[in-house]
């Protein structure tokens, strides 16, 4: 057993929001230990969208520049009909006047963390650590004590405070005994990448797509690389028949009428939840990003949702470590209202915008599209959508909870 190193902050999980996290913090002059269980930054193909204040807020650590030069930007999204083409267009630079960013970029979640976890190197208070698996978390009133498996054995630390960006099977969760409520969704949802041009064979297509539909809906996105497919597929039936060849053709098949030619990068399966950490903070240990929620990805909330808590509880954490703030007050704060938004906003939200995509009953599905184009048509109620689903009016609501 090694000796007990001590540290400040000690973070599990180095995904995009715990590498924002330690970066934030090793700035701050805070000595940080950014532990993954993985060997690098994993290339998690489920995010790809940055909305307007995340870039903003990503901007403070000098990372919107990347994201930029290697993303593509996205100041459109279509609300699309399948059966009848018609698309029902936002366009953000509408909002123009409350953001230098009004636009989504579009570029996978890895190439951000894996240029802050390079970027942490230069920084002589911030140790990364990959190939490093959390076992134990216990905690008394001064501190959190970790035990970390690593190559050549059991490291010790001692932190002043522990973060979980740790994911949606959470280890520092599960050491506190969190509940995770909420559900999960019946289907899963297969997304299939390809090289294909899209645009070629779906006239009118933005970057961002949310293909409604009773039958099958469908979410299209555009990445530098390739065209990203989400589609929902039967929870009952085999993976290796979801994922098959013959899966992957009737899909296109019936998307771009050329199915069996289609060649895919990746065919990845996931499953879908929704579901709320009952607490985000257990004395001196925080949960953040899918640690502490998840959602469907209908919205693009999910990653940007856990970057906004990672400022949030910077926010809150580092006045306490520079001794200028009460602990219990700025983190009970932080528990409050990254809680009380998800619940709020980003549950509501996704749901939301499930239903719209879903149409599993045509008359429910014909409704939900009249208000969409009730909604496109006045110049009020639009704007106030596209603040909505840009998530400034999540960001709003936090800072009105006190």
């Amino acid at each position: 057993m090694s000796a007990v190193e001590r540290c400040e902050v000690a973070i599990a999980g180095a995904g995009p929001v715990g590498t924002v996290m330690a970066t934030l913090l090793a700035k701050a002059g805070v000595s940080v230990v950014l532990i993954e269980a993985g060997p690098d930054c994993a290339q998690d193909l489920r995010a790809s969208t940055f909305h307007p204040p995340t870039l903003e807020m990503l901007d403070e650590i000098g990372i919107t520049s990347m994201l930029l030069e290697r993303g593509l930007k996205a100041p459109l999204f279509h609300w699309r009909d399948r059966a009848s083409g018609e698309a029902i267009e936002f366009d953000l630079s509408e909002i123009s006047d409350v953001t230098r960013y009004p636009f989504r970029i579009q570029c996978e979640q890895y190439h951000l963390s894996r240029a802050l976890a390079d970027g942490l190197d230069g920084y002589t208070n911030a140790d990364v650590r990959f190939n490093s698996r959390l076992l134990h978390v216990a905690q008394d009133e001064t501190g959190v004590d970790l035990s970390v498996e690593t190559m050549t054995g059991i490291d010790r630390i001692r932190a002043d405070y522990l973060i979980g960006a740790d994911g949606a099977n959470s280890v520092v969760r599960k050491w506190l005994g969190i509940e995770f409520d909420g559900f999960t969704y019946p289907e899963r949802f297969l997304t299939l990448s390809t090289k294909v041009e899209l645009a070629d064979y779906l006239p009118n297509l933005a970057y961002v797509n949310y293909v409604s539909d009773p039958k099958e809906w469908l979410v299209l996105l555009r990445v530098p690389s390739v065209w990203r497919v989400l589609v929902p597929v039967n929870g009952l039936v085999d993976e290796n028949q979801l994922r098959s060849e013959e899966n992957k053709n009737a899909i296109f098949e019936r998307l771009i009428g050329r199915g069996a030619d289609v060649e895919t990068e990746h065919r990845t399966l996931y499953r879908v939840h929704q579901r709320v950490a009952k607490s985000f903070r257990e004395g001196r240990i925080m949960l953040i990003g899918d640690a502490a929620h998840l959602n469907n990805p209908l919205g693009g909330f999910g990653m940007n949702s856990g970057i906004h808590d990672a400022f949030n509880l910077f926010e809150k954490l580092e006045p306490v470590l520079k001794g200028k703030a009460a602990a219990d007050a700025n983190l009970s704060l932080f528990d409050r209202q990254r809680r009380e938004v998800t619940h709020t906003f980003t549950q509501t939200q996704t749901k939301a915008n499930m239903s719209m995509i879903n149409g599993a009953k045509e008359d429910g599905h014909e409704e939900r599209r009249r208000n969409l184009q009730a909604i496109r048509n006045d110049d009020d109620r639009r704007r106030a959508y596209m603040l909505r689903q840009s998530m400034y009016q999540s960001l709003k609501q936090a800072s009105e909870i006190v």
